[in-house]
């Protein structure tokens, strides 16, 4: 009988323990670090652990030039959005008519307005964005603080940014922490620095896609096929909700629920609202399909979208060699450019992590090297290296250091890229942190740079985008369903 009592209360304590286990993984998931573009760049650092994580060296070698292209910080809505999200206000009343408040429905519906209803602007960089793009000055001049040595100069640090306010307000910020205390201006003792900025028109490195036709194309073009890839998660999840909340939601009803709910655990940090009514496996089915647009219509999906992107390459190609030719003529420190800072939107960034063939397995980088087409990312719960909140979340930024090393190793210059402040290795270099200077140019640049952007963009292509897009239709099903 007591071995009997003992073997039910250790099953007892063992059920405990599995119950715990379980509670403690539910309470791991994060809503935060599953929204796609729409991802806090702390979000992603604080996931990832330290953001200033110590990387590997390179003995006798140091860092005399910086490429920086980052993403503007967290924003609010567009103002295209702002109205969705006050028709969803109006939707949800619709949907209360002759509801009963019972324990199904979500209590915030009942008189719930839009907190941006009002705003007659959208799209502006708010409090949160500016912290993020200040701090990231702050650790940038800290991290290299031999680059970041010498007496302000445009010369000798360039920031450029696009003409849209948030991309030039996040220079501005960024650009505050990296000089702050170097200048006389307030008690920060700020000093003033020039931006540069172009036409939207005319912007190639920056905003290339404004200006490639046959992207804008093949954007409208499969848009269409992207809506249609969507439905199947779409009427999944809301033929769950409906049931689960007893209220007669339709696909767009879910679709700016998902939205909502992005821009409050973003912007707001409200994770039990919107972000309530879905449990974990619908948000990354959910980000899954966000993921997907992305990748179609910016990233990987057809080769077009970044190889317009080769102005940039390009322009950070010559920041490296104008900054290896001043070393090797032995230009005085000050002479020269030592960083070139860039801030722009996730349509540069996601081309540029393409350009650089990042996110890739090893048969996936084989198969872009030889021009071949790449399937899309799987669905959950299969796991993917293509996930827009690493990729390009709010804030994210690549930095391209040139190191100089002494001439007993086996390359005079050597280049690391660094992602969101973290090492990345490069499949162009063998999966290396450390690529030789003329391995990433023979392996990783110049393959691009035969692609002229006016050939690429504005030279019809023979076959018309409506074919690629019924294959696309035809991929998208197979890797929709359950099997």
């Amino acid at each position: 009988m007591k071995n009997m009592t003992a073997t039910i209360a250790q099953l007892a304590l063992l059920i405990l323990c599995i119950s715990a286990s379980e509670l403690a993984g539910e309470e791991a998931f994060d809503v935060r670090n599953h929204l796609s573009t729409v991802t806090r760049y702390g979000a992603v650092t604080e996931s990832a652990g330290n953001s200033l994580l110590a990387s590997n060296s390179l003995e006798g070698c140091k860092p005399i030039h910086l490429n920086l292209l980052a993403r503007h910080g967290t924003r609010s809505p567009t103002k295209k959005r702002i109205k969705e999200l006050n028709n969803l206000s109006a939707r949800i009343k619709v949907l209360l008519q002759g509801a009963c408040a019972t324990a199904k429905t979500p209590g915030w519906f009942w008189g719930w307005e839009s907190p941006w209803k009002g705003n007659l602007k959208g799209g502006e960089l708010i409090s949160k964005g500016e912290e993020e793009l200040y701090s990231l000055g702050i650790r940038v001049r800290e991290r290299f603080s031999d680059l970041f040595d010498e007496e302000y100069h445009s010369d000798v640090y360039s920031i450029r940014a696009t003409q849209v306010p948030r991309a030039a307000a996040s220079a501005v910020a960024f650009g505050m922490g990296l000089f702050s205390w170097r200048g006389s201006l307030g008690p920060g003792r700020n000093g003033a620095f020039a931006i540069s900025t172009e036409s939207r028109a005319s912007d190639l490195q920056l905003r290339f896609y404004d200006s490639c036709d046959n992207y804008k194309d093949f954007r409208k073009s499969q848009e269409p096929a992207v809506d249609e890839l969507k439905k199947p998660i779409l009427k999944e999840i809301t033929l769950g909700l409906s049931k689960r909340y007893g209220l007669n939601f339709t696909r767009q009803d879910i679709a700016s629920l998902w939205f909502l709910c992005k821009q409050e655990a973003s912007l707001l940090n409200v994770t039990d609202q919107a972000c309530g009514l879905f449990n974990p496996s619908e948000v990354v089915l959910l980000e899954w399909a966000d993921d997907m647009e992305v990748f179609i219509l910016k990233g990987y999906g057809k080769s077009l979208n970044y190889r317009m992107g080769t102005p940039l390459l390009e322009d950070v190609f010559q920041a490296m060699e104008l900054a290896i030719k001043a070393r090797e003529e032995g230009h005085p420190s000050g002479s020269y450019e030592k960083a070139r800072l860039r801030f722009a939107h996730a349509e540069t960034i996601v081309p540029f992590s393409c350009l650089l063939g990042l996110f890739l397995d090893k048969s996936e980088f084989e198969r872009i090297q030889k021009e071949l087409p790449l399937q899309l990312p799987p669905r959950p719960p299969q796991g993917r290296n293509w996930k827009a909140s690493r990729v390009a979340p709010f804030a994210g930024n690549y930095m391209m250091v040139l190191h100089s090393c002494p001439i007993d190793t086996s390359s005079k210059y050597y280049v690391q890229v660094l992602h969101n402040e973290h090492p990345i290795e490069m499949p162009g270099c063998g999966y290396a942190e450390f690529c030789p200077f003329e391995v990433f140019k023979e392996r990783i640049v110049q393959p691009h740079l035969k692609h002229n952007f006016n050939t690429v963009c504005n030279v019809k292509p023979r076959a018309e985008f409506p074919k690629s897009m019924s294959k696309l239709s035809l991929q998208s099903s197979a890797l929709l369903s359950h099997e």
